[in-house]
């Protein structure tokens, strides 16, 4: 394994927390329902960790809509800081989500095939809709296109760590998102 540099900061907490509010305003609008059917937030493990605890507290201070949570875990990156293309499921959703309205809660879109495989899992389920937010997109690494319906910040193709972002389990307690240079 490659070394690596000491984490530099790159997005604040204060940035993220402001850009988690915006995002939150908008699944509001978008998630009204006459009824009192919860909207799942499905967190992809680990890195959605803290973003997915955000938004649903966000969620909570601008709507009156029930939200209940749920997580899956995939693997695409190992040890490395570029992704595999290879997308694992090491772990399903709990609860069955049929005719539910699911948005999947990611830590970063870069190549998109782990995107693709979630959002295609979740169709597959018989979900009556499924949406994406992501804290990060990395445009310049997309391999394959996925919608991102709720996108926090677009970031260059760098290696990111913090706010639930590790390397090698490392960095994930960082309130704020540092880029890590291979030295």
């Amino acid at each position: 394994m490659a070394s690596m540099a000491a984490p530099v900061p790159f997005l604040t907490a204060d940035q993220i927390q402001r850009r988690v509010a915006e995002i939150a305003e908008a699944v509001a609008a978008d998630h009204r329902a006459p009824d009192s059917e919860p909207l799942w937030l499905v967190g992809a493990l680990k890195g959605a960790i803290f973003f997915l605890t955000d938004l649903s507290r966000a969620l909570s201070a601008v709507s009156t809509r029930p939200v209940a949570l749920d997580f899956v875990r995939t693997s695409s990156y190992g040890a490395g800081t570029k992704s595999s293309g290879e997308v694992r499921f090491l772990q399903d959703v709990e609860h069955p989500l049929a005719g539910a309205d699911v948005l999947l809660v990611e830590d970063i879109v870069d190549s998109g095939y782990t995107a693709r495989a979630l959002l295609d899992h979740f169709a597959a389920k018989g979900v009556r809709s499924v949406r994406l937010a992501a804290l990060l997109s990395k445009p310049d690494r997309r391999e394959i296109e996925v919608p991102v319906d709720y996108l926090g910040f677009e970031i260059p193709d760098k290696f990111v760590v913090g706010y639930g972002m590790d390397h090698a389990e490392r960095y994930r307690h960082l309130p704020d998102v540092r880029i890590v240079e291979e030295g």
